[in-house]
């Protein structure tokens, strides 16, 4: 049964609705090795499993997890079924790495996890996967751009672009930003209607561009744009209809949320209104509403106030997402910064990974969203507590990596 909400091409030997949906293994082993036969002396999908596996467990740093799995070689080797128990070196996972194919890792991961996740939700039930309801809370996807700390003293640091499923914790792809490229020039190419179509999409304010905008629509997509200082016209034109001194208030909409935690008490407000749509439409196609967000955020222990206030666009319409919902895909939008970024970064120490040769930094980074997107699926509340668990129950790690299952600490 095909649990695939998301079609994507791939170029696997097998179909990837044939690959054990919750085996991540034997997902890796369908993954395009381009390395000669002579010599070869561990697969492709082994050594990327076995880095995933040290990630699993803790190791934040190529030199570390080469040293964890050898300490680990005698059940590593009885697991995967290895005649012998010696692991590779360093060397050997550096050079794999820089032989993988990027777009095929990337195109049989996001098919793995998304249909795992189907069919976690759905059982064999496929046809709840049509269900309205289901396909309406999986079409919220942030694009966002993440640099390679440790690669900045090169001359062309590594910086990443990631196209995250909020409802899932999905990572749909990655793209490195080429040199005397930005990533507005790199995601161009990439809209394309496999995950563009009936989705809503929501970026940073650097990609609030008209032709940005038109393509979505044209793939049948909906967008949900800041307007800032890049767009110095479009954010006066909005700033000016909601600070009107004597606006007609007939058709504008508003919603407003209270949430306290983490030392914080934060109060957000917005207001929506389809007044400009026809003096925008021209330039923004497909825009339904423009709006204006407030957030007042106190520090509960000083006392002290940070107030914002931005404008934006969305071509979705007033009917189909009313202040409320606006307001929640406004802040879902962080998920990307707050859930893979940041946990990336602190958790995983992608930051800190001095591994700078060729392409192998942004397949380790493919690979550091993987272990998240594991997590994720186990239901994980705290990454760092459950690799603890791993790290000293390699058993289980194996088990997750292997059979899709282990316990949650």
């Amino acid at each position: 049964m095909d649990y695939t909400t998301l079609t994507l091409s791939t170029r696997a030997k097998h179909p990837p609705e044939m690959v054990p949906a919750a085996s991540l293994y034997h997902t890796l082993q369908a993954l395009s090795d381009k390395r000669r036969k002579q010599g070869k002396r561990y697969e492709l999908a082994l050594v990327l499993s076995l880095i995933v596996l040290a990630k699993l467990a803790g190791q934040q740093t190529l030199s570390g997890a080469t040293d964890w799995i050898r300490h680990h070689g005698v059940p590593l080797a009885q697991r995967f079924g290895l005649r012998r128990q010696q692991m590779p070196c360093q060397m050997t996972y550096c050079n794999v790495l820089a032989m993988v194919d990027s777009k095929h890792l990337d195109e049989l991961l996001s098919a793995f996890f998304i249909r795992w996740e189907a069919q976690a939700r759905c059982g064999e039930q496929s046809s709840r996967l049509l269900i309205p309801s289901l396909q309406t809370n999986h079409a919220h996807v942030a694009v966002d751009g993440k640099a390679l700390r440790a690669t900045s003293n090169e001359v062309h640091p590594v910086h990443q672009l990631s196209c995250y499923e909020m409802a899932t914790g999905i990572v749909l792809w990655h793209c490195n930003v080429q040199e005397k490229e930005n990533e507005i020039s790199a995601l161009k190419p990439l809209l394309a209607p496999s995950w563009v179509s009936g989705r809503i999409l929501t970026l940073d304010a650097l990609h609030t561009q008209r032709d940005l905008c038109a393509q979505i629509h044209r793939l049948r997509g909906d967008y949900l744009l800041i307007a800032k200082d890049n767009q110095p016209t479009l954010q006066e034109d909005i700033a000016d209809l909601f600070e009107d001194a004597f606006p007609d208030r007939r058709r504008w909409k508003q919603a407003e949320t209270w949430d306290k935690g983490h030392g914080r008490l934060e109060h957000r407000q917005l207001l929506s209104s389809p007044d400009l749509n026809d003096w925008f439409r021209k330039d923004w196609e497909g825009i339904e509403q423009v709006f204006r967000l407030e957030r007042t955020t106190r520090i509960l222990k000083t006392g002290k106030l940070r107030h914002e206030v931005v404008y934006g666009l969305s071509s979705l319409s007033m009917s189909k997402a009313p202040p409320q919902r606006m307001l929640q895909l406004a802040r879902d939008h962080w998920a990307i910064e707050n859930r893979l970024h940041h946990r990336r970064d602190v958790t995983l120490g992608e930051d800190r990974c001095q591994t700078r040769t060729g392409s192998v930094p942004s397949l380790l980074a493919q690979l550091n969203s993987a272990v998240l997107s594991l997590m994720d699926r186990l239901g994980v509340r705290n990454v760092a507590r459950q690799m603890r668990y791993l790290n000293a129950h390699v058993d289980q790690a194996l088990d997750l990596i292997l059979l899709g299952q282990c316990s949650v600490y």
